[in-house]
């Protein structure tokens, strides 16, 4: 047998794409290999440590698609012009097609000329930046694109450190991923704070140029461009140099990037710096007590800012339109501060009892304060200095002004000693000015409110609450609840129709007591005078305000019924007691107001309104006071069809024949009453004056078959006004200036009497109807009127012509002894509402 050797075989398997493991473990041994790794991994690891530490909390750069910036709210009035704006930064949006293209060339050449190009973060120039800080220490300069500032702006914090540096160097990234680069500016140029209470290029092109961004030339582009890191460096008078040669670099600088020619920069270098020394105001701002109390109504419907929802005051961007009309609102403020000076003439001068202190910051001190002149041409002013005959003044405005002790000799109320002798440095005063100096003025210290309402809508058109809304805020037409006094007496009388009464209803002006239980025992009513005249007609003793009359009245009418009628009015809610019938219920002027425009409305219900309707930044109408729909009045084009109109929703509160009645009884006041003062407007007039216990307060409601105006006088702290203040001495005389400069220039309207009504031929005095005889047109006092009457409630009695006569013969020594001992409008103002 051969035996044979064999050899060991020993196989190896490998891949087919070659064997890596020996070459990356050789690759690896090399000492190069691992520094270079590692400088590989250095800049991954901390990029993921980076992100741990700052990214993972940062904002989502997503809400920036939906992003809306604080805006300004507006106001418009009643003919549709913007009168003003609340805000906390003046800011107006426009889209980045809106602003022209040397405009962003501007601010690109100025703060990023290489923003198209980089992908939000200036890497070289951050390392310059980081150089720069390491090497200095001063303030860290930033090396911010404008991507980066948009991210600060809209999604951090004004934090000065690296942290803040990092998070916007994550953020800007996220934005770039998320917007165009159209949008990033669009958003920036929105929303760049530029000073003056400038947000956004537009805005501020108006608060230092006063011109549109379309408007704006070559150079003036520039300095806007200057401004956003700096903006208070460049905007005062004593910096107009350093501005220049600031705006000059910018426009070098376009220049540098091809923007524009050298011919243009240099032209534009050669131009002036133009700035206005301060901002101006696009809207007139009205301001005033009107102003004030559509922000209250705002804030309470919507909040002030972002935080209290989309759409706040101060950052919602809305559109009110309201019920505001400025000529009547002017002559309001004017009658109604006529009213107070008239009332406080010749008591000399009151000192405000504000001072501040002149060594420190008196112009800040001074806006702050809570002092307001009133007219336009009195100034509020602190007596900065007083030596010898004259004082200096010091104004908000940083000017001065000399007060001479001749412009101040008035007497210091409650002292014999001139006004002059009292003013001290610090002491906030009122001033006119009197050619190149200043005259003294005093503000009243009684006060009261006034409001204009329109009857068929129930929208206010003017509201004075006060002497001047910048010493007071506090609104007395619609917040200061006042006792109404003889105002009141139209509803006890309306109440008492309706229970079966006519104003020719006879009711005894004399002694009335009643029986208030026995700790409290009789209660006696009485005149102002002292004095009755026995059995009188209603009408006569609504003319006459008749308190005796009027607790009868109410009496037999029952309170129930009376105080059920003023709820329903909306004047108030009152217990049943008879002293309610005399106004000693309290309410207010807007209450009051509208009761007597329901009166005008034929009974019809209105509701006192200031906004008409809301709409959003974007447009949409996000309230409306009138809410009926309106089928066919948004039509493109007339159809041929009738004008569509909403359908009446009003609700019929009293009836309309009553109301009816109680106005042309009103009317009656006017004519021979009370009020009569008012005669000489020749217009139909209604109205009722009111004085209340004190007298504390007086008033006067009434107007015309559109406009009712209401009005009270008196202290915040209630104490009398004086033995001879009366609704129609005081109160009377503000309806009247008022009315003169706005209402005698509207067509003349009559009262509209509703169907049913009766027209009928009485004896005023009697109230018995009368044959044989027409009233007259010319005397106001004439024994024979026309009285309205319910069907078949017209007298059945009669009187005729020679009655008439004889009566008038009979009383006629009696009469014109009256007229001879005392005046008959004294008498009659003497009697009216005094309880």
């Amino acid at each position: 047998m051969t035996t044979e050797n064999t050899a060991t075989t020993r196989f190896t398997l490998s891949r087919e794409a070659g064997n890596i493991g020996p070459a990356i473990r050789r690759i690896w041994a090399s000492r190069w290999a691992k520094i270079a790794a590692i400088l590989v991994a250095i800049p991954i690891l901390a990029y993921i440590a980076l992100w741990f530490l700052f990214a993972r909390g940062l904002p989502s750069a997503d809400k920036l698609l939906t992003y809306e910036p604080a805006l300004p709210s507006h106001v418009r009035g009643i003919n549709g012009e913007v009168v003003q704006t609340f805000a906390r930064e003046r800011r107006v949006v426009l889209e980045y097609e809106e602003y022209p293209r040397q405009m962003i060339e501007a601010f690109l050449a100025a703060e990023d000329r290489t923003f198209f190009q980089h992908s939000g973060i200036d890497y070289p120039g951050i390392l310059r930046a980081v150089i720069t800080n390491l090497t200095s220490s001063g303030r860290p300069v930033g090396a911010s694109t404008i991507t980066q500032q948009v991210a600060k702006n809209l999604l951090l914090t004004n934090e000065l450190s690296y942290t803040r540096k990092i998070k916007e160097a994550f953020l800007a990234r996220r934005i770039e991923d998320v917007l165009s680069k159209e949008q990033i500016l669009e958003l920036y140029l929105n929303q760049i704070f530029l000073g003056r209470n400038a947000y956004g290029v537009q805005s501020a092109a108006r608060a230092y140029f006063d011109k549109d961004v379309d408007e704006l030339t070559l150079p003036e582009m520039a300095y806007l461009a200057i401004l956003p890191k700096a903006p208070n460096n460049y905007n005062r008078p004593h910096q107009e140099q350093r501005a220049i040669e600031r705006r000059n670099w910018v426009l070098a600088e376009m220049e540098r990037n091809g923007f524009i020619t050298a011919a243009e920069r240099s032209e534009a270098q050669a131009a002036p710096l133009g700035i206005l020394r301060g901002p101006r105001d696009t809207v007139d701002n009205v301001g005033g007590y009107y102003m004030e109390e559509v922000r209250r109504l705002l804030v309470g419907k919507y909040g002030e800012d972002l935080e209290d929802g989309p759409h706040g005051v101060y950052s919602g961007g809305l559109w009110v339109r309201t019920s505001y009309a400025p000529r009547m609102q002017e002559a309001a403020e004017r009658a109604f501060r006529d009213g107070l000076m008239r009332f406080a003439g010749g008591k000399g001068w009151r000192d405000p009892g504000l001072s501040i202190d002149v060594s420190d910051d008196w112009r800040g001190q001074l806006a702050a304060a809570r002092f307001g002149a009133g007219y336009d041409d009195w100034r509020a002013a602190v007596v900065l200095s007083k030596e010898g005959d004259s004082a200096t003044l010091g104004f908000i405005d940083g000017s001065q002004g000399t007060l001479p002790a001749s412009a101040a000799s008035m007497p210091k109320r409650g002292t014999g000693t001139p006004a002059f002798n009292s003013l001290q440095p610090g002491m906030i005063i009122a001033v006119k000015r009197n050619g190149d100096s200043y005259a003294l003025r005093s503000v009243p210290e009684v006060s009261g409110g006034m409001i204009v309402e329109e009857v068929a809508t129930g929208r206010i058109l003017a509201m004075q609450g006060g002497w001047d809304v910048r010493g007071s805020v506090f609104n007395r037409a619609t917040q200061a609840k006042r006792q109404p006094g003889s105002t009141f007496k139209p509803i006890v009388y309306s109440a008492a129709i309706d229970g079966g009464m006519t104003p020719a209803s006879i009711i005894t002006d004399g002694p009335f007591c009643v029986w208030q239980g026995a700790g409290l025992g009789n209660k006696c009513f009485r005149n102002y005078s002292g004095r009755s005249a026995g059995p009188q007609t209603m009408r006569w003793g609504l003319e006459q305000s008749r308190n005796l009359m009027t607790v009868r009245t109410a009496n037999m009418t029952g309170m129930d019924r009376i105080t059920k009628l003023a709820r329903t009015l909306g004047v108030g809610d009152y217990p049943n007691y008879l002293s309610i019938a005399l106004g000693a219920g309290e309410t207010t002027v807007l209450q009051m107001t509208n009761a007597f425009a329901i009166l005008a409305n034929n009974g019809k219900e209105v509701k006192p309104t200031m906004i008409d309707y809301i709409q959003d930044r974007h447009g949409k109408v996000i309230y409306r006071t009138d809410t009926r729909p309106c089928e066919g009045c948004d039509a493109p084009d007339w159809n041929g069809k009738p004008m569509p109109r909403p359908p009446l929703r009003t609700k019929q509160v009293m009836d309309a024949m009553t109301a009816y009645q109680v106005v042309h009884m009103l009317e009656g006041v006017v004519t021979r009453g009370t009020a009569q003062r008012l005669r000489d407007l020749n217009r139909p007039l209604f109205g009722k004056t009111g004085t209340t216990s004190g007298p504390n307060d007086v008033w006067f409601i009434g107007g015309t078959p559109d406009i009712v105006a209401g009005v009270y006088v008196g202290y915040d702290q209630p104490r009398s006004l004086g033995g001879w203040a009366q609704g129609g001495r005081i109160a009377a005389p503000i309806f009247e200036e008022f009315a003169r400069a706005t209402i005698v220039d509207r067509p003349i309207v009559e009262f509209r009497a509703p169907a049913g009504i009766r027209m009928v031929r009485i004896d005023r005095r009697s109230g018995r109807k009368v044959f044989g005889t027409w009233p007259s047109t010319s005397d106001p006092k004439a024994a024979v009127i026309w009285e309205a009457f319910k069907p078949e409630t017209e007298p059945r009695r009669s009187i005729r012509r020679e009655q008439i006569a004889e009566r008038e013969a009979a009383t006629a020594p009696v009469r014109q002894a009256a007229v001879r001992r005392e005046d008959d409008s004294d008498f009659l103002q003497r009697e009216g509402g005094i309880y």
